[in-house]
């Protein structure tokens, strides 16, 4: 365990190529051996910092009557108050353009990114020099757990932008010691571009979102490609989406690339965002708790939950020198669990994934809805394609929501009706009522970015 505090990480350190592990020490650890060894005191010395470098924590703590050294064990900790986005943005917005919580010196930021304000005002993220190493060193350490290795090409196909899903993703091949691929997205024909330099390159990792994965095999059988024989995709790891953690969705994808599907990912907020990550047996996100540690509370009381119950998740950089977010309120919704997994790591796991956010759940005559639940119905049918969409609108005081999908091309429209049925049964067995619809093919615009699939017309 490196004691000095933030971790000062040996960048020339490579296990060799047949380790399990990149740290088998910390990630085979007595989970309370490591909650009182590595995790409390890397806490406790990130609360002094925060405590003593920004104005947002100590007003915040303060007001609270808390200061650091009040904090001795995890129960403690739990006193301490949350932080929800709309603060951070509140604040941002008070103290342009990094708000209060900036714990360096300007000269010290060595990144800025930031969110896309789709929900509200953008998020500013100053990353000092050093808390980019040490998210590359996490973003490495993670994905050796899912068998990238120095062999291998990383495509990494999302936008090189404020999105900070890419440059993690780059950050993490290039510490790890594979070759980067950073071909991006966005740009007219990009798609089509890429069909050429996979088919050239033959990338061994694939790194996007799940719908944009699902959407370029799309384009790659209208271009007379098979993504499974004509591509060499041995593993292909998501985050922005809930999708690569929906068991028909991630069926769907390693069925159509032959390679393995890995969710990965939390919050832009919360970089290294990939310390909610499968490993490559597939059996759950891990939480990697001695880089970001992660409580799971009831979202209606915000106490802690035992290990096979639900709740939302709350997160706390142990690393960060530059913009720390202590019990952060993503709004992540999952079950977790501390069963063994055959891997070895000694992590609690989220087996379903994050499924839900409590900003994207619908409530529906008063039934939680997550678009996710649907998304698993859909995909689970023969015959409907990748794209859909949920329509929510209130009709004589009532909600009502209709679930829209697409018939593949080689799907008999004969065949319509009984799909529609199907789809329905489904989604009833679910506990969801809703009015189903099949549209032809292509009706529905593709995204080379997050999908937008819910449109509420109560709003």
């Amino acid at each position: 365990m490196n004691a000095t505090w933030p971790p000062d990480y040996d960048r020339d350190y490579y296990p060799d190529a047949g380790d399990a592990y990149w740290n088998k020490h910390l990630e085979t650890m007595d989970p309370e051996k490591r909650e009182q060894e590595v995790i409390l005191p890397k806490l406790r010395q990130q609360l002094a910092y925060a405590y003593a470098h920004s104005p947002f924590y100590k007003r915040k703590w303060d007001q609270a009557g808390l200061r650091p050294e009040d904090i001795k064990t995890l129960p403690d900790f739990q006193r301490l108050p949350f932080v929800s986005k709309q603060e951070i943005r509140q604040d941002q917005q008070e103290t342009p353009p990094f708000g209060s919580n900036l714990c360096v010196r300007p000269g010290k930021i060595g990144r800025i990114h930031g969110t896309s304000g789709t929900t509200g005002r953008p998020t500013a993220f100053g990353v000092s020099g050093g808390d980019m190493q040490r998210i590359s060193e996490a973003h490495a350490r993670i994905m050796w757990s899912f068998g990238v290795r120095q062999e291998d090409q990383v495509f990494i196909a999302s936008f090189f932008s404020l999105y900070w899903g890419s440059w993690g993703a780059l950050a993490g091949a290039e510490r790890l010691g594979a070759a980067a691929f950073p071909f991006g997205a966005g740009v007219p024909g990009q798609t089509e571009r890429a069909l050429h330099w996979i088919k050239e390159v033959r990338p061994s990792v694939f790194y996007g979102t799940p719908s944009y994965s699902l959407y370029l095999a799309e384009v790659a059988r209208k271009n007379g490609l098979d993504p499974k024989k004509d591509f060499d995709f041995r593993i292909l790891f998501f985050s922005g989406e809930p999708g690569a953690g929906v068991p028909s969705t991630k069926k769907r994808i390693e069925e159509t690339y032959g390679g393995i599907c890995i969710d990965s990912g939390s919050t832009g907020e919360m970089a290294p965002w990939m310390t909610n990550s499968e490993c490559g047996y597939r059996n759950g996100i891990h939480l990697w708790q001695d880089i970001v540690y992660t409580e799971v509370v009831d979202p209606g009381t915000f106490k802690p939950v035992p290990h096979g119950r639900e709740g939302a998740l709350v997160y706390t950089h142990l690393e960060r020198n530059s913009q720390p977010m202590i019990r952060f309120w993503a709004g992540d919704i999952a079950r977790w669990e501390n069963s063994p997994c055959p891997c070895g790591r000694t992590y609690p796991r989220l087996p379903g994934g994050i499924y839900g956010r409590t900003d994207d759940m619908l409530v529906i005559r008063g039934e939680n809805v997550y678009p996710s639940a649907i998304e698993n119905c859909i995909r689970s049918i023969d015959g409907l394609g990748d794209e859909f969409r949920i329509v929510v609108q209130r009709k004589n005081d009532m909600d009502e929501l209709t679930v829209q999908a697409e018939r593949l091309p080689d799907c008999d429209r004969a065949l319509l009706p009984e799909l529609e049925r199907q789809l329905a049964r489904t989604m009833k067995a679910k506990g969801l009522r809703t009015t189903v619809e099949i549209h032809e093919p292509n009706s529905f615009e593709r995204t080379e970015f997050k999908a937008r699939r819910v449109i509420d017309r109560r709003k």
